[in-house]
């Protein structure tokens, strides 16, 4: 790629190399290249990109946050950014992530902010209602609910599919929404809001990731439809949907080809780069505070432009 070629950002890109996490849950702690998690990009007098670091303006000022799949990516990322808004956040994540947790909690506590972490399977129903009580416990309220924890697996053929697989995707993505909802939802009062994590597959579509699309599809539906039943409640329910994002779940997809993260993202969208989970964070808390008090049954998108060359 010449320098012509290369994406004109103070993020990184085209330095994003293949790696390999499918053993496991994707960590932030084991990438080669950082994503941002809390730095957005600026342009100097001379049309030169730089980082900032977020500041905060009380936007969630006082408020209590519950974030599952918070330790990394775009969770990580919103967790950090509403601590600086002024909420405490309680995240909810998988024992083998406690080490990408405890950098999130020492993120949110070096804003000012209380971090409670959960250690939680949400496949398990009983475990939604118990990270929900948990984090009722450590905070007394709950303000925000964003639903984020997700998995996906590639397959390039719907015959050999597993269906063990696609069972547990929606298990994953969908089954535990519900159950996050059902039971927070006992908390919340006017004025609250909850925020579910979507996807541009869900508008797209993705060949390679029929069933992990299909469960972004469902939650879009979903996100609509609990937004015109909680709207005479005054809470609202919205949701983001990200394009190609530098998080773990890039390289903790299985049975993804060697080259699937070549460059990420460069070359597929007009923006040609990955977004970072910081672009994504602030999607949500717009939709969490009062800049989104208009907002409800509606999905923000970021995907660099990517849609308009589906």
């Amino acid at each position: 790629m010449s320098d012509q070629d290369k994406p004109v950002t103070a993020y990184p890109s085209t330095e994003i190399t293949p790696q390999d996490q499918s053993g496991g849950p994707g960590l932030d702690a084991k990438t080669d290249q950082k994503a941002e998690w809390s730095r957005l990009e600026f342009w100097d007098d001379d049309h030169k990109p730089y980082l900032k670091e977020y500041e905060g303006r009380d936007l969630l000022k006082g408020k209590a946050a519950l974030i599952t799949g918070g330790d990394s990516g775009i969770g990580r990322a919103v967790a950090i950014l509403f601590a600086r808004e002024g909420a405490d956040v309680s995240i909810v994540y998988l024992p083998e992530e406690e080490e990408d947790a405890q950098y999130v909690k020492k993120k949110v506590e070096e804003a000012g902010r209380k971090a409670n972490l959960m250690q939680f399977d949400l496949r398990q129903r009983k475990n939604c209602e118990a990270a929900v009580e948990g984090h009722i416990k450590a905070f007394g309220k709950l303000n925000v609910l964003v639903n984020n924890a997700a998995m996906q697996e590639m397959c390039l053929d719907i015959t050999e599919i597993d269906l063990d697989v696609t069972e547990k995707t929606f298990q994953t993505n969908v089954i535990s929404m519900f159950a996050m909802s059902k039971y927070a939802l006992r908390h919340m009062k006017r004025g609250d809001s909850i925020v579910n994590s979507t996807s541009v597959a869900a508008y797209m579509s993705n060949p390679t990731l029929l069933d992990y699309a299909s469960t972004k599809g469902a939650i879009a539906t979903f996100t609509r439809g609990l937004a015109q039943q909680l709207a005479p409640k005054g809470i609202r329910v919205n949701g983001v949907a990200p394009g190609i994002i530098w998080t773990p779940l890039q390289p903790a997809t299985k049975n993804a080809p060697a080259d699937a993260m070549d460059s990420l993202g460069v070359g597929a969208c007009p923006l040609n780069r990955p977004g970072m989970p910081v672009e994504m964070a602030t999607c949500y808390v717009h939709l969490a505070s009062p800049l989104g008090s208009y907002c409800t049954g509606e999905v923000l998108h970021g995907s660099g432009g990517i849609e308009m060359q589906g």
